[in-house]
């Protein structure tokens, strides 16, 4: 699924807020004809990635139980499988910022969050650099700055490996701050158009692809503590702007310690792109290993 976070509070299911977990589970109980007390059937979804108020989702998955009669219910007199009369119903239902991809049988032992080898978010940034559209202001950070690049992917280097990311997170409960960053980098997206030479056919101006010039921050890793990406990403702007010095960023991974200098960025700019899972036969040993508290 996606979803445009800016009008949500986030992921999880909240009393009384609008949130992606809400509005999905609601139309999960109208389209399967179930209450939403029900004992028998909660319709709770399992996520791979718990974003933020304001954070955007291209690619989450989710799992939830569902049994054969309610899953049934959602067919009515359409000639399609369960899970495709599902998706149907549910593209129909939910409001226009959130998309439902696909609705599959899961296999076994697979579970959203436990059983995924990895994610993979993208921040987006118009500096000086870039060209400014308002279209895509819900989705791009707006710095008003000559950011340096080399400065910047310095710092992201640093976050490469396992280690405690408590100046950059806070944990949940019970849980860690410990994460294993596979990749880390800042690229700018090169000005390019949107059709390639072969299609030109003679205009006089080419249409630029929507982000070409934007400032992008790709960073893969197993998991991700609460606010982890987005204060990674204000303290490499800082180093960025010639605030602070990639000494400073370095000290604050030696030393695992939440302070005022390295609170979340805006949440507008980041999105989560992908989350990747192992082959089916070790997707239970996989959500089995991850459950174990990380240790450095």
């Amino acid at each position: 699924m996606g979803y445009d976070g800016g009008a949500f509070f986030g992921w999880a299911r909240q009393p009384d807020m609008r949130t992606v977990q809400g509005e999905i589970e609601r139309a999960l109980h109208m389209v399967a004809r179930v209450g939403d007390a029900d004992p028998d059937e909660p319709l709770r979804l399992t996520v791979a990635g718990r974003t933020d108020t304001g954070v955007h989702a291209l690619h989450q998955v989710c799992h939830l139980d569902i049994g054969e009669e309610a899953l049934g219910r959602c067919v009515g007199h359409m000639n399609v499988p369960g899970p495709e009369a599902l998706k149907r119903r549910l593209q129909r239902m939910l409001p226009r910022d959130i998309a439902i991809h696909d609705v599959t049988i899961a296999p076994d032992g697979f579970d959203a969050r436990f059983s995924a080898l990895e994610r993979t978010y993208v921040y987006r940034v118009a500096d000086r650099a870039s060209l400014v559209d308002p279209r895509m202001r819900g989705f791009v950070l707006h710095v008003d700055a000559d950011l340096d690049v080399d400065a910047m992917n310095e710092a992201a280097a640093l976050t490469l490996g396992l280690h405690d990311f408590g100046s950059f997170a806070t944990p949940n409960p019970g849980g860690t701050t410990i994460r294993d960053v596979k990749t880390a980098y800042w690229r700018r997206v090169l000005a390019s158009p949107l059709i390639g030479d072969a299609m030109a056919m003679g205009e006089s101006y080419r249409t630029p692809a929507a982000e070409s010039g934007l400032l992008c921050f790709t960073i893969v890793a197993d998991a991700f503590a609460h606010n982890m990406v987005r204060s990674l990403v204000g303290g490499c702007i800082q180093v960025g702007m010639g605030k602070r010095t990639v000494d400073w960023f370095a000290g604050k991974m030696a030393t695992p310690l939440r302070e005022g200098s390295t609170g979340p960025i805006a949440p507008q700019g980041l999105t989560l792109e992908h989350v990747a899972y192992p082959p089916d036969d070790m997707l239970a040993a996989r959500a089995q290993a991850i459950r174990a508290k990380r240790t450095l």
